[in-house]
């Protein structure tokens, strides 16, 4: 008798293609040891050794808190560490909720430890060890899961597949309350420091595993042969190219289960090779070539997250689009807007503008709440632990690109914990899209409001954070993250070769002269300030007096910081601006959306830029005018680092290389690869980042010279959809179709498209065409609404007649794609065209002046 079973694929037919494509936006080299002294903390019997001591980390990691005051040193432990709990998000629920897998392996492997920063960009962990290398406490790769042996793995290692593991996190050392919390009471009212989730290191910074106490030693076995090896775990679940499963990783079978969960931290993003004394070989750095909170230009975080998908699967070639050193704020919390933005920069935040009676709807610490007080809660088992829920005038930073996250500099960081996995189920997850939702009256067809309060009450690490919240603040305004003067980074790397050597900013003044000519600083100095000081200066005019005889260098005497911080913060319309303004498009803090907690009433009252076509109501539709402090070292340019030279990492794994050729000619096609320029290798040397800021700002200052950039799928991507029969264990499809996404497509225009009012509209073309046709010559106008419906009539008909056509058929209809797209801006590296009439002997000077900021 014949075994029969059905298999239908979710999905409509005629928007299979669109469904899938948004559901997605959202040769071996071993390590060379490292030293003896990494180790100092480890036991060196055989491994996995339990103990019971407080978990410590390397030596070198402590010497980077001298200096800083208690708040600061708790601060930046957790900064580095604590992961709010978002291991599981990291290694079940994205892949299940959002469908798309991530190989942790592939990304942290200890025998590749020296490819990573060439491929993943990643920094490696000094404090971490190759097994068997000399001095490390693990004899072999087996004993750490293939893994590096970073601190506290005695205790980790043991509880593999075993429950009652201590997180390091609970021997956390706290700093003092301040005086004047309303919550500071006889005995402390923090969440339990547990919660915090430390694990231990990867291997990498930022990024921390925790044993899994539901590993099964026997079936990691029966699957891959050896401990170390996760060759099994990551190989398709069949081998058969019919099946459908020959396009699936064991990654996503639930009954196997990995030996660690994965978690990322703060500063998995944000940890970076200090400009002024960055490492010799960016694979080995020490302690003391790294710095916590300025953002890492290099990371490809966005293929890290992808790296469990095939390279041909519309979910890898959406999702893998953003540039190193960026990520798509909407990656997660999905608003099908393309914006990938860079990872921000935290540089002196003393001197950064605030904005005084900003309207903010917020929870504030109070003592106690009046009974009946709705909008107030006091946390059960706590005295005087309480919030209330009100409106109210304050000063308040603009962070992110378009200064969204309004509501207070704690809440800011509050939400980065947020974005990156913590308390998705119990807080968040719920309320976003659920792409595959046609039906407007259904759960999740659109984003809904995440619920602080909720979130506090129902989420403990969300307590643990938020308790912490003033000691992480006082780090990011710490010494670590002070501005880094090329002088001092020239003088630096001169000490290197000769202790005695000095090179002050005279010095460097001559040098940019010898290259910018004669006298190119003085007047860069006097072109900036005519130029760029309205927007690039955090002390106006009438604060500090003329810009033309403003001393940008000076030194503010309360902090010892730059008084400028060369930003003023203030927003400007993306039409202004003229760059790419998907990014500045983006809904997620509108009213109704999910971050809206997180946006003031100011921000979300603000006036719609007139020169706008594609929706930008809520307070959209702008970018703040950033900081150049350092500008020297954070290029490539812009908020999504497409102004200047493509920055590629050339691992020695070519499966791990990344780079996509973007460049495309004036018409909009592909530039060959061998025509294009070429990618600039990472290179995090004082010169290196030197020469790719003049770069860059060549090319921001001349917009004539840009050669266009826009992403593109580099490979071909089917989509099967219909019905397949299982006989004898064969797959046959008996019904459906397959679609293919052709090698060339705009990433950012499949990423941009609204499938949903797309179809909502096809369908009320046959129901209630009358209808439509009014609603579309409201929408677009009379002319442009006729146009829409009847291009919208012929594409319906020729879906009909072949469905597997939806691609090319959209493709012969663009103006489709721009009725219903969220952004219709394709070029990546246009805009921001302000210097572009200067003499060509003014933008060199310009390049010389800040150089020296």
């Amino acid at each position: 008798m014949k075994r029969t079973a059905w298999i239908a694929a979710a999905g409509v037919l005629i928007v299979v293609g669109v469904l899938a494509v948004v559901s997605a936006r959202h040769t071996a080299t071993v390590a060379t040891a490292l030293p003896a002294t990494t180790a100092s903390a480890a036991p060196t019997a055989a491994m996995p050794v339990a103990s019971t001591a407080p978990v410590r980390d390397a030596p070198g990691f402590y010497t980077g808190e001298a200096g800083l005051s208690a708040s600061e040193r708790a601060g930046r432990e957790i900064w580095y560490k604590a992961t709010g709990g978002n291991s599981r998000f990291h290694t079940y629920v994205f892949q299940q909720r959002v469908g798309i897998l991530i190989d942790w392996f592939r990304v942290l492997r200890a025998d590749r430890r020296d490819d990573r920063f060439a491929a993943w960009g990643l920094i490696n962990d000094p404090g971490c060890c190759l097994p068997g290398s000399n001095g490390c406490p693990a004899r072999s790769l087996d004993e750490t899961y293939g893994f590096q042996w970073c601190p506290g793995d005695a205790q980790l290692l043991a509880h593999v597949g075993k429950p009652g593991y201590r997180d390091p996190a609970c021997d956390f050392v706290d700093a003092p309350m301040a005086a004047d919390d309303p919550h500071r009471r006889d005995q402390d009212p923090r969440q339990s420091a547990c919660d915090l989730a430390f694990g231990t290191s990867t291997g990498a910074l930022g990024f921390r595993k925790f044993p899994n106490p539901r590993f099964d030693k026997a079936r990691w076995l029966a699957i891959n042969g050896r401990l170390a090896s996760w060759e099994g775990y990551s190989r398709t679940l069949s081998s058969t190219p019919q099946s459908a499963d020959a396009r699936v990783r064991r990654l996503a079978d639930g009954s196997i289960e990995p030996p660690f969960l994965i978690g990322t931290s703060c500063g998995s993003c944000h940890i970076a090779f200090d400009p002024l004394n960055p490492p010799k070989d960016p694979a080995n750095p020490t302690w003391a070539n790294i710095k916590g909170a300025i953002g890492n230009q290099y990371l490809r975080i966005s293929e890290m997250l992808a790296s469990g998908m095939p390279h041909d699967s519309l979910e890898y070639q959406m999702f893998a689009h953003a540039r190193p050193g960026t990520s798509d704020t909407s990656a997660i919390p999905n608003d099908q807007i393309n914006n990938p933005g860079t990872i921000n920069a935290i540089i002196n935040l003393h001197q950064r503008p605030t904005f005084s009676g900003e309207v903010v709807d917020k929870w504030r610490k109070v003592a106690s709440c009046k009974d009946g007080e709705a909008a107030c809660w006091c946390e059960p088992g706590r005295d005087s632990k309480c919030w209330r829920k009100g409106t109210q005038q304050e000063t308040v930073h603009h962070i992110l690109k378009g200064g969204e996250d309004s509501i207070g500099a704690n809440e800011a960081i509050q939400r980065v914990y947020f974005n990156i996995g913590s308390c998705a189920e119990q807080c968040w997850l719920n309320h976003l899209t659920d792409l595959r939702q046609l039906d407007p009256q259904g759960r999740n067809f659109g984003q809904t409001p995440f619920d602080i309060g909720q979130c506090r009450r129902d989420c403990p690490a969300f307590r643990a954070i938020e308790d912490r919240l003033g000691d992480i603040a006082a780090f990011l305004h710490s010494s670590e993250t002070h501005a880094t003067d090329l002088a001092t980074a020239r003088e630096t790397a001169r000490k290197a070769a000769n202790p005695g050597a000095r090179y002050r900013h005279d010095d460097l003044v001559t040098d940019l002269e010898k290259d910018f000519g004669t006298g190119a600083v003085t007047r860069g100095h006097e072109v900036f300030a005519a130029n760029c000081a309205r927007c690039h200066s955090s002390v106006p005019e009438s604060a500090g007096g003329a810009f033309r005889n403003r001393d940008f260098r000076a030194i503010d005497a309360k902090t010892g910081l730059r008084a400028d911080w060369l930003g003023n913060d203030m927003t400007t319309f993306v039409s202004e601006v003229g760059s790419n303004r998907c990014r500045g498009l983006h809904s997620n803090h509108m009213a109704g959306h999910i971050w809206q907690e997180y946006g003031s009433e100011t921000l979300r009252a603000r006036p719609p830029d007139p020169s706008l076509s594609e929706p930008h109501d809520g307070g959209r539709g702008y970018y703040r005018n950033i900081s150049l402090l350092s500008l020297w070292a954070h290029a490539p340019l812009m908020h999504n680092n497409a102004l200047g030279p493509e920055l590629c990492g050339q691992p020695r794994h070519r499966e791990n290389f990344f780079y996509r050729n973007a460049y495309v000619d004036a018409r909009g096609q592909p530039v060959p690869d061998d025509k294009a320029p070429v990618c600039w290798a990472y290179d995090p040397s004082v010169d290196g980042r030197f020469k790719l800021y003049v770069a860059s700002m060549q090319a921001m200052l001349n917009p004539a010279r840009r050669e266009p950039k826009i992403t593109r799928f580099d490979l071909d991507v089917p989509l099967v959809a219909g019905l397949r029969l299982v006989e004898d264990g064969q797959e046959k499809q008996i019904a459906g179709l397959t679609i293919v996404v052709p090698k060339g497509s705009s990433a950012g225009r499949l990423g941009n498209f609204q499938h949903k009012q797309f179809l909502g509209d096809l369908v009320s073309l046959r129901l209630h065409p009358q209808v439509l046709q009014k609603k579309l010559r409201t929408s677009l106008g009379p002319q442009e609404g006729d146009a829409a419906f009847a291009e919208l009539r012929t594409v319906a008909d020729q879906l009909l007649k072949d469905p597997g056509q939806l691609v090319p058929t959209l493709r012969r209809h663009p103006k489709l794609f721009e009725v219903y797209s969220t952004c219709t801006d394709a070029i990546e590296n246009d805009g921001h065209r302000f210097g572009e009439d200067l003499p060509d002997a003014d933008k060199q000077a310009l390049i010389a002046f800040l150089a020296t900021l």
